[in-house]
């Protein structure tokens, strides 16, 4: 099952900077936790409906590969899409781009719906599958 493509915009903001002038490396995963959030709001499921249903994501892995620097005020697009879902375990798929369109980073997440109440993974209900925009 592939999703398709969701875009976040974001600038980059004094913030985000490290003491070299670039984003600081643990910010990466903040600014893709932000377009991943924005994809599933987008679709309905944001963090009122999983307060609601007690059913949210949860990171199981991440693979981050910098590719390009980020720097103050630069225009980023972060590209965000579904690349898998298979019994209770997906996969996202991001890419963030400069505004000439060069990949700055790149990020794989698996990740799986999460029971808060058994504390335990689940297989994903309909709603969810619209959230992280299952196709």
């Amino acid at each position: 099952m592939i999703g398709k493509k969701h875009i976040y915009e974001f600038l980059v903001k004094e913030q985000h900077l490290d003491s070299f002038g670039h984003v600081n490396n643990a910010v990466y995963l903040t600014l893709f936790e932000e377009a991943r959030w924005d994809l599933v709001t987008q679709n309905g499921y944001g963090l009122e409906e999983t307060a609601k249903r007690k059913l949210g994501p949860v990171i199981l892995e991440v693979t981050l590969k910098f590719r390009r620097e980020l720097r103050l005020r630069e225009r980023i697009l972060v590209e965000t899409h579904l690349a898998a879902y298979s019994r209770k375990i997906g996969s996202i798929h991001q890419e963030m781009k400069n505004e000439k369109g060069e990949t700055c980073a790149i990020a794989d997440f698996k990740f799986g719906l999460f029971n808060m109440v058994t504390r335990r993974l689940v297989h994903p209900t309909p709603e969810w599958l619209k959230g992280v925009g299952a196709t």
